[in-house]
């Protein structure tokens, strides 16, 4: 929590992007505070994925799921992807709270 608010960090496949748009929305607006992803590289064919930006990338979303109070999964279609799995798992390591837009409820509460 930063002050009253619940921190969420979005995890999921980038080529969901709408659905990381929607959904960062809808949290903001219920009060959460919201980390996403710093660019969508499957919606933005330009970008070249090299292994040392990939690795780069993935522990950086690691660090934001530290930060964060709960992780929301972006399972559209039931989709888990090898990073997002791995960021769930790690998120259950740290002893997050986790939630998924498929499966379960789409939970912000302030206390």
């Amino acid at each position: 929590m930063v002050g009253k608010y619940k921190v969420v960090t979005l995890c999921g496949s980038t080529k969901f992007k709408d659905e990381f748009l929607k959904i960062q929305k809808e949290l903001t607006l219920k009060g959460c505070i919201v980390i996403s992803v710093g660019f969508f590289e499957f919606s933005e064919k330009d970008e070249v994925m090299t292994k040392e930006t990939k690795e780069l990338l993935d522990d950086m979303h690691k660090r934001k799921i530290d930060m964060a109070d709960t992780i929301f999964v972006i399972n559209k279609d039931g989709y888990i992807g090898k990073s997002t799995e791995s960021e769930i798992e790690y998120a259950k390591s740290q002893g997050k709270n986790i939630d998924y837009l498929e499966g379960r409820n789409k939970k912000c509460q302030q206390k």
